[in-house]
């Protein structure tokens, strides 16, 4: 199994923040340089230096070149790729990168895609922390890359184009279908660079994902925001749920005292249906002593959305209760055996290659106990038995 890393992006994200922690991680400044020195740009030097951001420790990286007022196309800046000595996916990928600034500078400013001038993003030090981005990935070993949702900031920046708000238009742009906030903090936060690697090199967008943590690199901005200035990139092992591993999931629950009975199956049925894997309720005393029934559904994160809206408008429910919890799922499979009077799947669970669980499919039975007058309790105990007669001879 590959590496991953998830880009913790609390204070936002940036070029210089990115190159950063991937120095912080053991990405050899020399080494970077090295890889770098075919592009066919304007000397550049790279400084990096520890620095201490409210307590925490980081990694700050700076891209040393003479000032200069050099304005590059989309076209030209895809040839100085192309001709270097990068290997064929570094080039791709940092193509792609420059490739979606271009289209949102397209976008914004209404020009054609080969006719985008870049001012700030065709510097030295842009191009540097572009395409070093995307070989600190690869040189590390990185294979997937996940992220947090970024905070935009709020407030007004000047730039060659003159005094612009915040989040800058090339960053909405870029970050389209990307999870976003405002983060409270009245500067950018997340430029256009640091939006666009992230944006093409992740994975998804989200919480942590499953993984074992290997090392943390911590890579530190510019500005005094009255908080760490820093970019957490978080490096580990990916982990697979099943066996004994737990995964993220949300309890998501409602009190209700004023709604048909006869509602309950229908809404149960729709949960399912949108992604819950168990609903159950509870029956309850609710104010002035009234009965209540309270609803309790288990779904992943991604469905709890989903499952919200269904609840507040099949329901009567005035308000949701979220609780985060981790789900442990031990292994399952199915298998089916042949009883006197038909056949009958099995659920088996394992717990760490030891058989924990059997469980005949009780539908199964009653079907064969309503043809046949046989006893449903007899048909579960002669499908238990022959259930774990047959596991045991493939033990042995």
């Amino acid at each position: 199994m590959g590496t991953i890393a998830y880009f913790d992006c609390f204070s936002g994200i940036s070029g210089d923040m990115i190159l950063g922690a991937l120095v912080d991680l053991g990405l050899e400044v020399e080494a970077l340089q090295s890889a770098l020195s075919s592009l066919e740009i304007e000397s550049f030097r790279l400084e990096t230096r520890e620095v201490l951001s409210y307590g925490l420790r980081a990694t700050k990286l700076n891209v040393v070149v003479q000032p200069g007022v050099l304005v590059r196309t989309f076209n030209n800046i895809k040839s100085i790729i192309e001709k270097s000595d990068l290997s064929d996916d570094v080039k791709s990928k940092s193509i792609d990168i420059f490739t979606l600034i271009a289209r949102a500078e397209a976008t914004i400013h209404k020009k054609p895609l080969d006719q985008v001038h870049f001012h700030e993003l065709g510097a030295v030090d842009s191009i540097v922390d572009i395409v070093g981005a995307v070989y600190g990935i690869k040189h590390l070993g990185i294979e997937d890359v996940f992220c947090s949702p970024l905070p935009l900031g709020h407030g007004m920046i000047k730039t060659e184009h003159g005094i612009i708000p915040v989040p800058a238009p090339a960053v909405l742009e870029i970050l389209a279908d990307a999870p976003v906030y405002g983060g409270g903090i009245p500067t950018e936060l997340v430029t256009p660079t640091g939006a666009a690697v992230i944006k093409t090199i992740a994975t998804a967008f989200g919480e942590y994902p499953l993984m074992r943590i290997g090392k943390v690199g911590y890579g530190a901005g510019s500005k005094d925001i009255g908080r760490p200035n820093l970019l957490r990139v978080v490096v580990g092992e990916p982990l697979s749920p099943g066996k004994d591993l737990e995964t993220p999931a949300c309890v998501i629950s409602t009190n209700i005292d004023d709604m048909n009975p006869e509602f309950y199956e229908y809404v149960m049925e729709r949960l399912f249906d949108a992604g819950a894997h168990d609903v159950w309720l509870i029956p309850i005393h609710m104010k002035k002593t009234r009965p209540g029934v309270t609803v309790n559904v288990l779904c992943s994160p991604d469905d709890a959305e989903r499952v919200k809206e269904l609840l507040l408008t099949e329901t009567s429910t005035f308000g949701l209760r979220t609780t985060s919890v981790t789900k442990r799922v031990i292994e399952r499979e199915r298998i089916v055996v042949k009883t006197p009077w038909g056949e009958v799947r099995v659920k088996v669970g394992r717990e760490g290659g030891r058989i924990t669980n059997i469980s005949p499919e009780f539908s199964d039975c009653a079907e064969i106990a309503a043809k046949t007058g046989i006893p449903v309790k007899d048909v579960f105990n002669k499908a238990h038995v022959l259930a774990s007669f047959e596991l045991e001879r493939e033990t042995d």
